[in-house]
């Protein structure tokens, strides 16, 4: 185990440049999907927490994407889209889009109803009452969502490599072709610390606003 452990690092020194390319197009892929996912999700959730009678219809058709095995999704859009970088984050952004949907609608329409009631006494439109009430009060939740859907991004960025995209899932894929374990995993290391920072990142932004709002609040 020691030895396989030197190996990795050795490789990492070696081929140091290489992996940190890998490493800038899986963030770059990663970010452009969770910012067209965290956007849609975003607006369609406000639009279903407007009108909740198309909410079971519209998250029903996204539970069905959520279902296909990310891989699968892959192919599916080969025929489309081709292969590389723009299939990858259109698939990435699709399956992702679920956990966005589902929070930022339960979170707007979970606002307790009596500080609604307040906010429409004291004259706010309904644009300024989701803007200053709902969206506030939704955001940890909303945010939760967000945290799932950017540790899923970034997983799901290392199976793009098997059609032709970018990002560290190359690594793996090269070491699997070639039989190389320490480059498979070298591979997978980077995605699973990539993923744990940035679900620690963004929890501590969600454990931060709880704060600030426990204090404002008192």
């Amino acid at each position: 185990m020691t030895e396989f452990i030197k190996e990795v690092i050795q490789l990492y020194i070696d081929r140091g440049p290489w992996f940190l390319e890998l490493l800038a197009s899986h963030v770059r892929l990663s970010a452009m999907a969770v910012a067209i996912a965290g956007s849609l999700g975003l607006l369609i959730g406000i639009f279903l927490s407007e009108h909740p009678k198309a909410a079971p219809a519209v998250i029903g058709i996204c539970n069905v994407f959520y279902t296909i095995p990310s891989i699968s999704l892959l192919g599916i859009l080969i025929p489309l889209l081709g292969i590389g970088d723009r299939n990858a984050v259109t698939a990435i952004s699709i399956y992702a889009l679920m956990p966005m949907v589902r929070n930022t609608y339960t979170g707007l329409v979970t606002v307790d109803t009596d500080v609604l009631e307040a906010a429409k006494a004291m004259g706010s439109t309904r644009f300024q009452t989701l803007r200053r009430v709902r969206l506030p009060l939704a955001l940890p939740v909303i945010l939760t969502g967000l945290r799932s859907m950017t540790v899923m991004a970034v997983s799901m960025c290392g199976l793009a490599s098997y059609i032709g995209a970018s990002g560290l899932g190359k690594a793996i894929y090269r070491g699997i072709s070639i039989y190389d374990p320490a480059m498979t995993f070298a591979g997978s290391l980077l995605i699973a610390l990539l993923a744990l920072t940035a679900d620690l990142l963004l929890g501590l932004a969600e454990r931060t606003y709880k704060k600030k709002r426990r204090i404002n609040g008192k």
